[in-house]
């Protein structure tokens, strides 16, 4: 009790021992109830009420209204506990005595009478309180529900409620609105009323599943027919909604209009993946589209790869307005061609188209596409008014062979639209395997050439030239070598010309003319009285070389060599195409003491009468001339007259005449009957190093001859 803290004070007054009495009989009784005040409170009211009770008792008859109103404060001071009246009506009973039932029975009866009235009150509180507490808790259930009805209605959001078999119950204003109902309206429908066939494959499996409670949430894009046909794109979620127990009750679905975005998304995907000028799909789309085809091992693939010829020279005579057009009309004309299934027409850019010929029907059915555009692109285009005519180049590529990746089979087709151009244009080409790891290799060849020059893998081999007349040795020619460290040593026909494709030609030249007069140097230190001419093989584009002429001089004058020892061989050709500056460097070589030789004389256009023209001392006669007189049963007169010809005004124009390719003994009897200086071949000598030379320079045979 919420009164029994401390210690009771010490009683006093009349009848303090009963007040005494009783307040330690309530302490000891159960504790089941609070009294509102404290002990010293508490005693003083039991203090009071039995100086009441105390003088009821001395009157005859008692007053019973004032022994029951003392029953009544008591319980009306909140000692209501479940023992408090029994150990009250204990302790007056043993006070006051047996006499006195009459005082205990009013003091009971105004204790109940206002412990009954103090629980009525109680209960009425409590049923307030709960009357009170239910209106609240429904008052806040009916603005919760507003609300709810209030964000369901009017959310700008679609928002829709379907049971578990699939029945609409209930949609909002903006589901309804999106696809041109009303809510009433869909309410009728069922959820399955609302497939669209551009629903996603597996779509209504997962909504399926939601149903059976396996999963509680699907979001997707839909699609949804509107009332009037058109298509409304949509970001569909949908969630399960379960009962108190668990069990799937519901679905809710959230549905925002994605129409534009998508759309959007459609145009932005579109200018991505096609080109804007033709429409065609561009490289981006075509690779997509050829790395699909090339997905399944075991199916073919063929290309066409089209570039049309001399495209330049339409824009630079009519305008870039004009050769857009003519790239428009040229897409047009390449679509209706390829009008196959799976077949794809697309630009790669510039004036170059490919045609993807997914798994081919047939054995050639690419080669005859690929005839078809030809002839579709041979009829005149209208452009701007004008009637213009073009070509074009095409590689062709059958089928995926051993191309181990998409990139490699449009690189090949790529490579052998490029040999069609190098056979005249206006045609196709079809891949060759050989050729093509060929071109590859020349193309690893060149890149690799650069770094070739640092880590030494040139050098040199040296055909000896002999006298005809006593087989002397007389010269050597310079032959370039590449020690490839995969390819192992290569002649100089697989890599020169790569050199003059890549513009290295001038560091391969410069290399091989140090290191020949290099060799000179040694050979004129140890032989001076008869040290061969060296002969360097030199190209047009070297000579072109405005620094040309000053790299040779500083060679020249770093190795000491006499220049006399030095011989510079240049192409007919290389002399035609050499005028103005480069000639008159080659003047100045000459006047300086430097040997010009003319190679493979008869194969080009000069005439001997140019031949005076040029600062030249030797005559090389190309190798067809002496195959013709390889063996008496090849000679015929007219090929003697001619070679007879040729040496008689060589050396009327005072220059001296070696014939190259000389393999037969027949050859060099008939060349030194023909007044031939001197000869060539593997008849006298194979191209040998450095040393060998050096070696046959030691021979004492050469020292007699000399």
């Amino acid at each position: 009790m919420g009164w029994d803290a401390g210690p009771a004070p010490h009683p006093v007054g009349p009848h303090a021992d009963l007040a005494g009495r009783w307040s330690a009989a309530l302490r000891e009784g159960a504790r089941d109830h609070i009294v509102p005040m404290s002990a010293a409170e508490a005693h003083a009211l039991l203090t009071e009420l039995a100086g009441e009770l105390g003088a009821a008792a001395g009157r005859s008859p008692i007053p019973a209204d004032r022994v029951a109103a003392a029953g009544a404060r008591l319980a009306q001071a909140h000692f209501v506990g479940s023992e408090v009246l029994g150990r009250s009506i204990a302790v007056l009973a043993e006070y006051f005595g047996s006499g006195h039932a009459d005082l205990l029975a009013a003091f009971a009866t105004g204790y109940l009478r206002a412990f009954r009235g103090w629980l009525l009150h109680e209960q009425e509180s409590v049923r307030t309180a709960e009357i009170t507490a239910r209106r609240t808790a429904e008052e806040q259930l009916r603005a919760s529900e507003a609300r709810l009805r209030a964000v369901f209605s009017q959310a700008g959001i679609g928002t829709g409620l379907s049971n578990m078999s699939g029945r609409i119950i209930e949609v909002n204003m903006a589901f309804a609105r999106m696809l041109g109902y009303r809510p009433e309206e869909m309410c009728a429908m069922s959820v399955t009323d609302l497939t669209h066939p551009d629903d996603a494959p597996g779509m209504w499996e997962l909504y399926s599943a939601l149903l059976r409670g396996e999963i509680d949430n699907v979001q997707v894009e839909k699609a949804y027919a509107h009332r009037d046909g058109h298509a409304v794109w949509t970001n569909l979620n949908v969630s399960l909604i379960r009962d108190s127990s668990g069990k799937p009750h519901y679905t809710l679905v959230l549905v925002e209009d994605i129409s534009e975005r998508r759309a959007l998304r459609e145009r932005l995907d579109y200018r991505a993946n096609h080109d804007q000028l033709t429409g065609l799909p561009n490289r981006s789309c075509f690779f997509d589209a050829l790395r699909g085809a090339f997905a399944d091992p075991s199916a073919g693939v063929g290309l066409c790869y089209v570039d049309l010829d001399h495209f330049k020279s339409v824009n630079d005579t009519f305008g870039h307005a004009a050769g857009d057009e003519l790239l428009v009309q040229t897409a047009a004309r390449l679509t209706a061609c390829a009008a196959l299934p799976g077949q794809l027409v697309a630009r790669m850019g510039g004036d170059e188209f490919v045609i993807l010929v997914p798994r081919p029907r047939v054995a050639g059915e690419v080669s005859a596409l690929a005839r078809t555009v030809l002839d579709a692109l041979a009829r005149p285009f209208d452009v701007q008014g004008r009637h213009l005519t073009v070509t074009a180049s095409i590689g062709v590529v059958e089928d995926r062979g051993e191309h181990a990746t998409a990139d490699d089979l449009l690189k090949s087709a790529d490579t052998t639209m490029y040999w069609a151009k190098a056979a005249g244009r206006d045609r196709y080409s079809v891949f060759d395997p050989d050729r093509g790891r060929r071109e590859h290799t020349r193309a690893e060849l060149s890149a690799a050439m650069p770094a070739s020059f640092t880590r030494g893998e040139f050098f040199l081999d040296y055909q000896p030239i002999v006298a005809l007349p006593d087989r002397s040795l007389v010269a050597v020619e310079a032959l370039v070598r590449w020690r490839h460290p995969e390819l192992g040593v290569l002649p100089p026909g697989r890599f020169v010309d790569l050199a003059e494709d890549n513009g290295h030609i001038d560091a391969l030249g410069a290399l091989v003319l140090q290191l020949a007069c290099h060799d000179s140097r040694r050979w004129y230190d140890r032989f001076p009285e008869h040290t061969p001419t060296v002969s360097v093989n030199v190209s047009a584009a070297e000579v072109s070389d405005p620094t040309w002429l000053e790299r040779v001089q500083r060679i020249i004058a770093e190795t000491g060599i006499p220049p006399d020892r030095l011989q510079l061989e240049l192409t007919e050709r290389t002399f035609m195409e050499t005028t103005g500056r480069p000639l008159e460097a080659l003047r100045t070589l000459a006047e300086g003491g430097v040997r010009i030789a003319i190679d493979d004389f008869g194969t080009g256009y000069s005439n001997l009468a140019y031949l005076g023209q040029l600062p030249l001392h030797v005559v090389k006669l190309a190798g067809p001339f002496v195959q013709r007189i390889r063996t008496p049963e090849t000679v015929n007169r007219t090929d003697l007259l001619v070679l007879e010809t040729i040496i008689g005004l060589t050396h009327a124009l005072g220059l001296t005449v070696t014939a190259e390719c000389v393999e037969t003994g027949y050859q060099a009897e008939r060349l030194h009957a023909l007044g031939c200086d001197s000869a060539q071949g593997w008849h006298f000598h194979r191209p040998m190093p450095a040393q060998r030379i050096t070696d046959l320079l030691a021979e004492p045979a050469v020292e007699n001859i000399r």
